[in-house]
């Protein structure tokens, strides 16, 4: 090997594999037409790998949902109650025939989610999915050898659950055995190398499993060579632990992390990721030429897999040309590596870059409104809600037709007056629809947003957006994130528009539905050069603004999500303190100027909020809405006392699945037994935008009547805040 990366986007230039899943899910399409799609895209990224100049090209790469949920079915470690399921991995992904779906969460630092897996004391795992070897012997019909990529056994198994009090850890020789099974298969097939990604390690766990992991692995005699890669940052500890193992290489991230000492090495290869698979910048070259030279036997190659970036610069000519030239999509960053492997191979030596300019250092003070107790009291009297009110987290289906308008809009072939008479028609039957439902919290669905981080993208200052800069972010869901390029700042109110046409169609109160700065900042590509916390305080000051216009055109409800607040909590435990002191300050700071009669929401989803507990009660909204359905409930046992409102979310909106009022009440008395009844909510998990009307209007109508079952047969007095 000289140059290579450890994955590639797999949705498709066009998302093509968006559409064959949809087509599929839906019934249009048969699983021989989604099969069909799946291998022309398999094709075209190793031609498109080999056309660029990469010498040594991975597979197993793609998946048709995700690489964790690939696992599970190549472990057979499917749990009991899907195996009966028509295709029990997309009930495990979706849910099927009632089954709610498995756990979904964000992997690590990222806006990309997998399925967690399951692992008891009972899973019998053996090899019975041969996808990896399909995909070499594809590859070879086309003409190309490959590197299969495997998740890891150690971080495998440090992301699955298991029942209470078991650590599925402790299952690592069983499913060793069946990774020595498939190594030993791969080996006989021809294959050279194998990747196994353990990014895990760079949180510091697992690393005892590692030694025991790799050791055994790395002993096998049958066996191909042995690459363990890890990313999002240092390896730390574990980088002499894999190194006094029998593995063949290593590879490290030296985007995020310092450059290692070659001497902890112990003479493997090292895969060093100098071009960043995390963000669209060019990479400073000769700096990256500069580290490569430290090594004796080295491979270029990203830091990461390049599915968290989009395919090709090429297809936006539309960005301003300054800006253009200073971006690399996948494609680019393959031309990156390929030209750093023929540089170091000329004998370049590159140099070292230059000093960042010292930037300010944001404090970590936040502006404060009255304690909860004051401006509980004062919002129950200004909006008179019954006990358990029902409300939705803001958006609601967008349909074909505000896809083609949005779209005819931007074209020119659809006037600006002509698209505001359409959003605001939207608008209205979205509102009548909720008033005939029966819920008391009204959102007025978003229908002129084409995402909650986009949207407000387009109407700030220092950004820019792209027409097909498309990234998965779970399944067939993808998102454009936009570019953070320069200072931030918000020209004009972006939601006081629509929000008051909403409010002037109902007597219900009709949230103002913003995103949080530090959701805006972890779902955009972000400039370097400036600390991130200073970016993240330019947003929120933006936000604040819209804040404050909301509260003084009469809103009385305003809802500043912050899903992304645990995503960009450091790996590393001892960076996580500083970080959380300033996320949940430009939060406070952002919702402050909407005064104390005004309620502030926020929302918080699959994003394992049971480990910022204590952040979520910093940021002081007076109702946090939170995933739970799919989840289970895990983050209740930690809201025990939770001293604001809260909203754990009983309709899994992710799959097409409608709960049944019964399912709804049993969740509630749940929650009613660590939350009293004058501070629960009764919401979705999340917003309605990716499902359809029927199955919406069908599950809002269950809450509603799930949440006057539980008003009806068990009364009790509102309790008066504490």
């Amino acid at each position: 090997m000289r140059s290579t990366i450890l994955g590639y986007p797999r949705i498709g230039p066009q998302r093509e594999l968006k559409k064959a899943l949809e087509a599929y899910w839906d019934g249009r399409a048969g699983r021989a037409d989604l099969d069909r799609v799946g291998a022309q895209l398999r094709a075209a990224a190793w031609q498109r790998l080999a056309a660029l100049g990469l010498d040594t090209l991975p597979s197993n790469t793609f998946s048709e949902y995700d690489q964790v949920l690939d696992t599970t079915v190549l472990l057979d470690a499917v749990p009991a109650r899907y195996r009966a399921a028509a295709d029990p991995y997309f009930a495990m992904a979706r849910g099927a025939d009632g089954l709610p779906p498995l756990r979904m969460t964000k992997w690590f630092d990222t806006n990309y989610h997998y399925i967690v897996p399951e692992i008891g004391p009972d899973t019998a795992f053996r090899l019975v999915a041969d996808k990896p070897l399909r995909e070499v012997r594809e590859a070879r019909a086309l003409g190309y050898a490959t590197r299969p990529v495997l998740v890891g056994p150690v971080t495998f198994l440090l992301l699955a659950d298991g029942p209470a009090g078991f650590d599925p850890l402790g299952r690592l020789d069983d499913v060793l055995a069946v990774y020595a099974e498939l190594l030993g298969a791969l080996k006989r097939e021809g294959v050279d190398w194998v990747q196994l990604d353990e990014p895990a390690l760079v949180t510091g766990a697992g690393i005892d499993a590692a030694r025991r992991a790799y050791g055994r692995l790395g002993g096998l005699t049958d066996r191909p060579r042995l690459l363990v890669a890890s990313y999002f940052g240092e390896l730390g500890d574990a980088l002499p632990v894999l190194a006094a193992t029998e593995v063949e290489a290593i590879a490290v991230d030296l985007v995020r992390g310092d450059p290692v000492d070659p001497a902890l090495l112990g003479g493997k290869t090292l895969v060093a990721g100098v071009v960043s698979g995390r963000d669209p910048w060019r990479t400073d070259m000769d700096a990256a030429l500069h580290t490569l030279r430290r090594y004796p036997d080295v491979v270029v190659s990203t830091s990461c897999s390049l599915l968290h970036v989009p395919y090709d610069l090429d297809q936006e000519p539309d960005l301003d040309p300054e800006l253009r030239a200073r971006l690399a999509f996948a494609d680019q960053k393959v031309g990156e590596v390929v030209e750093l492997a023929a540089r170091l191979a000329r004998g370049e030596a590159g140099a070292p870059p230059a000093a960042s300019p010292a930037t300010p250092v944001v404090g970590s003070t936040w502006d404060s409104r009255a304690p909860y107790r004051f401006r509980a009291a004062a919002q129950a009297a200004r909006l008179g809600l019954p006990e358990l009110p029902v409300t939705t987290i803001g958006s609601f289906p967008q349909t074909g037709e505000l896809r083609a308008a949005r779209a005819a809009l931007t074209a020119g072939r659809l006037s600006e007056p002509e698209y505001e008479r359409r959003i605001e028609a939207e608008i209205e039957r979205v509102i009548r629809l909720q008033e005939r439902l029966g819920i008391d919290v009204l959102v007025h669905g978003e229908p002129e947003r084409n995402d909650m981080v986009q949207y407000f993208a387009e109407h700030l200052d220092g950004f820019a957006t792209t027409r097909h800069g498309w990234v998965q972010s779970y399944g067939s869901r993808c998102t454009r994130p936009p570019i953070l390029h320069g200072d931030v700042s918000r020209p004009a109110p972006i939601t006081v528009r629509w929000t008051r046409y909403a409010q002037s169609l109902t007597d219900r109160p009709v949230k103002g539905m913003l995103t949080g700065p530090v959701t805006i900042v972890a779902w955009s590509f972000v400039r370097r050069g400036i600390p991130l916390r200073d970016v993240v305080a330019q947003v929120a000051e933006a936000v604040r603004d819209e804040v404050r216009d909301l509260a003084s055109a009469g809103t009385s409800i305003i809802q500043v999500d912050e899903p992304a607040l645990r995503e960009l909590l450091p790996l590393r435990r001892e960076r996580q303190d500083e970080y959380l002191q300033w996320a949940v300050a430009a939060y406070r700071h952002a919702t402050s100027s909407a005064g104390d009669t005004a309620q502030i929401h926020t929302h918080l989803c699959y994003s394992n909020a049971d480990e910022v507990i204590a952040a979520i009660d910093g940021l002081d909204a007076d109702v946090t809405t939170i995933e739970s359905a799919r989840s289970g409930g895990r983050v209740l046992g930690e809201l025990d006392g939770f001293a604001r409102g809260l909203g754990p979310g009983v309709y899994d909106i992710h799959s097409p699945r409608v709960p049944a009022v019964d399912e709804v009440v049993d969740m509630l008395e749940a929650v009613l037994k660590v939350v009293p009844g004058d501070r629960l909510w009764v919401n979705p998990d999340c917003g309605l935008k990716t499902r359809g009307y029927g199955e919406v209007s069908a599950a809002l109508a269950h809450l509603v009547e799930a949440a006057q079952t539980i008003r009806e047969s068990t009364p009790r007095p509102l309790r008066a805040a504490d």
